[in-house]
């Protein structure tokens, strides 16, 4: 089994910063890629930014040049620096991992939320 979770997540103005992370445990050997998803109400779930292993990153259109995801393979841990945020960021961001576990089996993990809120 593999356990992802969040934290970093809170209120914050609109143009301000949040750091969230996500710390994978478990049976893990290797991890491929490790993402943020974020779910707004009413709205379908979207991918917002994911990493590999290799270090390269994508990003969705509307968080360019102001997300930045990063990874700490050492410690199975991802992170999401939030700048200049807007109230359409306002969602539960999920981080998702995907890899190899120490059964030789895949791995499809998703953490348990953090809200995430913009608001004067």
């Amino acid at each position: 089994q593999v356990q992802l979770v969040e934290s970093g997540g809170g209120l914050v103005q609109p143009g301000g910063s949040l750091r969230l992370s996500c710390a994978a445990s478990g049976s893990i050997f290797s991890i491929k890629a490790m993402g943020w998803y974020r779910q707004a109400p009413g709205k379908q779930r979207e991918s917002v930014a994911v990493i590999i292993s290799g270090g390269g990153a994508n990003y969705t259109d509307s968080v360019k040049g102001r997300f930045t995801i990063s990874r700490d393979n050492a410690k199975n841990t991802v992170f999401l620096q939030m700048n200049s945020l807007k109230p359409e960021d306002t969602a539960v961001y999920y981080c998702n991992g995907h890899g190899i576990t120490t059964r030789g089996t895949e791995f499809h993990s998703w953490g348990q939320g953090t809200q995430v809120t913009v608001s004067s």
